[in-house]
């Protein structure tokens, strides 16, 4: 498994946490940027790791903003790519679960690095159910797309 790591400055510190993190557990990553906490516009950094994602380059993304809102929107907009952002670690059970997300994204200003790595975590660890009526909708949100 490869994970695309991407943030804008706002998600810049929780970012180096999450890569220092998936590094404990031997889980390789590439960093997309940006690569300090200097001002940057987040849709930048945020498509380069969908892009990634959507290309099989990576298996999985995590993107972080202040909100992680920005970073989603713009990595939805990738054709292949279905970012969930995620505060908390039942939705991000449920969109793998359900939704067979491919990319996670995080708000550093709203919740902490503790929750974060928990919510990596949970992302990574939980399979898609496979079960037919997930099956269908995963299709139909791609054939929208």
């Amino acid at each position: 498994m490869k994970i695309a790591v991407a943030s804008d400055h706002g998600g810049y510190h929780l970012k180096q946490e999450v890569m220092a993190h998936l590094k404990e557990r031997g889980i390789a990553y590439e960093d997309y940027g940006c690569y300090s906490d200097e001002a940057c516009d987040y849709p930048e950094f945020a498509h380069k790791a969908a892009h990634a994602v959507a290309d099989g380059v990576c298996e999985y993304g995590i993107i972080i903003c202040g909100t992680g809102i920005g970073v989603s929107i713009a990595a939805n907009k990738v054709p292949g790519v279905r970012a969930a952002l995620c505060h908390d670690c039942f939705s991000a059970a449920a969109t793998k679960e359900h939704n067979n997300a491919n990319m996670l994204a995080m708000g550093a200003r709203v919740i902490g690095p503790g929750l974060a790595l928990k919510i990596v975590d949970t992302f990574l660890d939980t399979p898609f159910s496979n079960e037919e009526r997930h099956v269908r909708r995963v299709k139909q949100i791609e054939e929208i797309g």
